[in-house]
C-alpha cells in the first residue's frame, strides 16, 4: 500500500445508500464524456445496467460496491448473473481521476472476484474497449484473458470492443 494511501481512509462497501446507484451513473457520464469523448449514448448503457441491477437484482447472486476515499465516493464497480448459467458479468468499473493510484481498481474487482467465487460462479465475463487500458492491466492481473475483439463505435470515438473471461476453476 503506498504512503498516499495510508494517510487516507480508504473503504470499500456495498452499494446500498441512497445516491449510489445514481452516482455510478453519473460518474461515468461525465468522466468518459471528459476523457475519451464518449457521448451521452455510453451513459444511458449504464443506466442501463444500473436500472437493472435496481430493478431486480439477486442479492443471494449479485452485488455492487462502491469506494469511497475519505468519506467520499470515488469507485465502483457490480457483479451480476450472466445469460448462462455459472457465468457473472462483471460491469461498471470506475476509479475516480483524483483517486487513481490507491489500488481501488485492484480492490474493487478482487472483492468482485471473491463474491462471485463465493456464491458458486464458474466463470467470470466481462466487455470493456481497448482505450481502458488501467482497467484492462487489472483485468490481466487477475488472468481475465481477451476472448473476442470487435469495433465499437457506439459512443461516439471509434473504439474496439473486447470480452474478457476468467475461469474461477
Amino acid at each position: 500500500m503506498s504512503e498516499e494511501a495510508r494517510q487516507r481512509q480508504v473503504v470499500v462497501r456495498r452499494a446500498d445508500r441512497p445516491g449510489d446507484l445514481g452516482w455510478v451513473v453519473m460518474a461515468h457520464g461525465e468522466l468518459y464524456a471528459e476523457q475519451f469523448g464518449f457521448s451521452t449514448a455510453f451513459e444511458a448503457l449504464v443506466a442501463k445496467v444500473v436500472g437493472d441491477y435496481a430493478a431486480k437484482h439477486s442479492p443471494v447472486t449479485e452485488a455492487a460496491w462502491i469506494a469511497e476515499v475519505d468519506g467520499e465516493r470515488a469507485g465502483c464497480v457490480f457483479l451480476v448473473a450472466a445469460d448462462r448459467p455459472g457465468v457473472a458479468k462483471l460491469r461498471v468499473l470506475l476509479v475516480a481521476p483524483a483517486a487513481r493510484g490507491l489500488g481501488l481498481g485492484t480492490r474493487l474487482v478482487e472483492g468482485a472476484l471473491a463474491f462471485a467465487r463465493e456464491v458458486g460462479y464458474r466463470s467470470v465475463t466481462l466487455w470493456t474497449t481497448d482505450n481502458l487500458v488501467s482497467a484492462r492491466r487489472i483485468y490481466e492481473r487477475f488472468g481475465f484473458t481477451l476472448a473476442a475483439e470487435e469495433p465499437c463505435r457506439d459512443f461516439g470515438p471509434d473504439l474496439t470492443g473486447q470480452t474478457w473471461d476468467l475461469d474461477l476453476g
